[in-house]
């Protein structure tokens, strides 16, 4: 019978493959989904999620998560693929730490090691200070929220959250404990519904919710609102942030968006080819980025070729033998000016409106081209060029970076 506990909760925790549900289910599914469609009308009339309340929820102490020179190989015809190489990280309590980095860059992998559903090749994973290596994910009290939610279709919304709370025989009033997630989460009239009848936002709360309801220390999120629509995804994501914070909650999420990983995390940790190229604040990447890959994948930038006429100009002396320099659109200046000391002279190519910003395409008399965007109304009004007009450009050379193509690869040869 332990063993059977073990492995229900094994699969609830992971999200990777539902119980078989009862015969009876079909039949009480088909039933559900003959009203599907009037269901739907009325969930698109609920109203987006403020999560303002954490009623009858009590804060935990979110664990210190310290990983040591995690390495996880994997065997492929050409030999072994380095999927996280020698990765070491400290993630204070309570905070929101986002995995960010493009497909195959060992983000996921290095969740999967943290979550206990990968061994790893090497290497040691402490929750303050405890050795929680080859710990079965049961006795890691974490949960997990992958991006396919994966609930229980057979269930209702309350017993798919109440899953966890009554495999484990916490001791608690589960019941209430259930009520008092479906308010958090926003959805006390919904607990007797199925998830076939909810929306995709409705159910990335309830999986949230069901994560929640042991009270884990560590919170993984893999990809969390990739499958929402662009609003209920800015949503959402900003109430999540709200509950862990107040939960005291250690979360990681891994994602492959900036904007959510600004939105949401105290802490970025820029992932390629199964290392950590930077981790910090999200302003302090984008001021200050580390390397070529971490300033040409955090935020926009302009690429030149070293040997261009824009760059000669700025005396941008730190070329170090690379063929190009990078530079944000931001740090790029205009001017009707042409008489200014250290600008270049361009030609207004193309403009375009994007809503309350311009860009603006300029071209060098050597041919090369920029793009510069300006978004503030009174640089809008200021910065208003015809196509065809000479401008002058001029940009900060300790805000350039200069780099080789190879640089920016992210795809590791398997």
């Amino acid at each position: 019978m332990v063993h059977l506990i073990d492995m229900r909760l094994f699969i609830m925790q992971s999200s990777i493959v539902p119980p078989t549900p009862h015969p009876l289910a079909a039949a009480v599914l088909l039933a559900q989904r003959a009203t599907l469609k009037k269901n739907m009308v009325f969930l698109h009339l609920l109203p987006p999620p403020t999560f303002t309340t954490t009623e009858g929820l009590h804060r935990v102490r979110g664990a210190r998560v310290e990983v040591k020179n995690m390495v996880k190989h994997f065997k492929t015809r050409k030999g072994l693929f380095k999927a996280v190489d020698g990765v070491s990280l400290k993630l204070e309590p309570g905070t929101i730490t986002a995995l960010l980095g493009p497909s195959g860059s060992g983000k996921t992998t290095l969740l999967r090691l943290l979550a206990g559903l990968e061994a790893p090749t090497a290497g040691q994973l402490l929750f303050d200070g405890v050795d929680v290596t080859d710990l079965r994910i049961q006795d890691r009290n974490l949960g997990i929220v992958f991006q396919g939610y994966a609930l229980f279709k057979h269930m209702t919304v309350a017993k798919n959250i109440s899953f966890g709370p009554r495999i484990r025989k916490m001791g608690i009033d589960v019941d209430s404990k259930v009520e008092n997630l479906l308010k958090l989460i926003e959805l006390e009239e919904l607990g007797g519904r199925y998830p076939p009848q909810l929306s995709g936002g409705q159910k990335q709360r309830v999986a949230v919710a069901r994560a929640l309801a042991c009270d884990p220390r560590v919170l993984l999120l893999d990809e969390p609102f990739g499958a929402l629509d662009p609003i209920v995804r800015k949503s959402l994501r900003e109430g999540l942030k709200g509950i862990v914070k107040r939960l005291g909650v250690t979360t990681i999420m891994v994602t492959h968006d900036q904007e959510e990983a600004w939105d949401v995390a105290d802490n970025v940790i820029v992932f390629n080819k199964g290392i950590v190229e930077q981790q910090g604040r999200p302003d302090v990447l984008t001021r200050s980025p580390d390397t070529p890959f971490v300033m040409n994948f955090v935020g926009d930038v302009v690429h030149l070729p070293a040997t261009s006429l824009f760059i000669r100009r700025m005396n941008f002396n730190n070329l170090d033998g690379k063929s190009h320099v990078m530079v944000r659109p931001g740090d790029i200046s205009l001017s009707k000016d042409l008489n200014q000391p250290g600008i270049s002279a361009a030609t207004v190519a193309d403009k375009l409106n994007v809503g309350w910003a311009i860009r603006y395409f300029i071209k060098f008399d050597d041919g090369v081209e920029v793009e510069v965007g300006v978004g503030r109304e009174e640089d809008v009004q200021k910065y208003d060029l015809d196509i065809g007009q000479r401008v002058a450009i001029k940009a900060d050379p300790k805000k350039m970076m200069a780099f080789n193509f190879e640089e920016l690869e992210n795809v590791q040869s398997i």
